[in-house]
């Protein structure tokens, strides 16, 4: 279903927020989302892959841009990086074009531009460049009208790379582990995001904080979350990631937590997950017609 429609919508949990809150009905331009976090091991392309595998299983066309050097997306979802012909290494400083460099997932709906550690190296080629910021916005503007979704996977830092992702987007989504020392961090990429968004992308709003690694037996992650909603009031997601061994098995298998055990509560948390996020735009649910057997909901 690539190329699916969007129009504005007035209405919505989101629309305080961000007032181009959209639904599906006439040609508009695919919603942008980042995950960023410049903290490593929070669940941040865990979050990528599945809340992408959620959103192309529901009939919708999802770009998922693995810009981050580590590849983790692109090996999660079982690709090869030896094998690969080119990845979004080559786009960014110029030398191909981003159509030569997305490849299908294997997967119906869901598109990857890959990466490997080669992607390291654009901070320093570009140290030079005019307006490096927006080399990644420049790259997917051409292809806002194919994709319903582009999710981009910016890696574990606040340097150029997850600038370019937060320049591209729409709206950013932070993944937060459940853990004090996560926090101390938090206020500086709310920093970053609101620096961003006044010099350099005015649209960009946050869309949401997911709470990972949660662990309702513990005293800690209950008073993480209870600090989270006393200072970012109605910014957390409902849904919690909990602690669960199956969707830290499931990225060394290549394979999204929906293929390797739909039944586990890590996938039930990522369904809720992806359920609201469409809320938070305004969408209630997919279009009845993109239902699929073995869809996720």
């Amino acid at each position: 279903m690539r190329g699916t429609v969007w129009a504005e919508r007035k209405s919505g949990p989101a629309a305080a927020a961000w007032p181009r809150v959209l639904y599906k009905s006439e040609r508009r331009m695919a919603y942008i989302l980042t995950l960023a976090n410049q903290k490593g091991g929070v669940g941040k392309t865990t979050t990528a892959v599945n809340l992408s595998a959620f959103l192309a299983d529901q009939g919708y066309s999802v770009l998922l841009v693995d810009a981050d050097p580590q590849g983790n997306a692109t090996t999660s979802l079982g690709l090869v990086k030896t094998a690969l012909p080119a990845t979004l290494y080559e786009a960014m400083l110029g030398q191909l074009p981003l159509d030569h460099v997305i490849v299908p997932s294997g997967r119906s709906g869901l598109y990857l531009v890959p990466s490997t550690l080669q992607l390291a190296g654009v901070t320093v080629e570009l140290l030079q460049q005019q307006e490096r910021e927006r080399r990644l916005a420049r790259l997917l503007q051409p292809h806002s009208e194919s994709y319903d979704f582009i999710c981009i996977d910016s890696p574990p830092s606040l340097g150029l790379l997850t600038v370019n992702a937060l320049v591209a987007a729409a709206g950013v989504l932070i993944p937060l582990q459940c853990e004090y020392l996560a926090m101390e961090g938090l206020a500086q990429l709310l920093g970053t995001v609101e620096r961003v968004r006044q010099h350099l992308n005015p649209g960009l709003h946050l869309i949401g904080i997911l709470m990972t690694m949660f662990d309702r037996r513990t005293r800690l992650s209950l008073e993480v979350l209870q600090e989270v909603q006393r200072h970012l009031p109605g910014k957390m997601f409902n849904a919690l990631i909990p602690r669960n061994v199956r969707l830290g098995e499931a990225p060394s298998h290549g394979m999204t937590i929906w293929e390797y055990d739909q039944q586990c509560q890590g996938a039930m948390a990522y369904q809720l997950l992806g359920r609201e996020f469409l809320g938070r735009l305004g969408i209630s649910s997919a279009p009845a017609q993109q239902h699929k057997e073995g869809a996720y909901v």
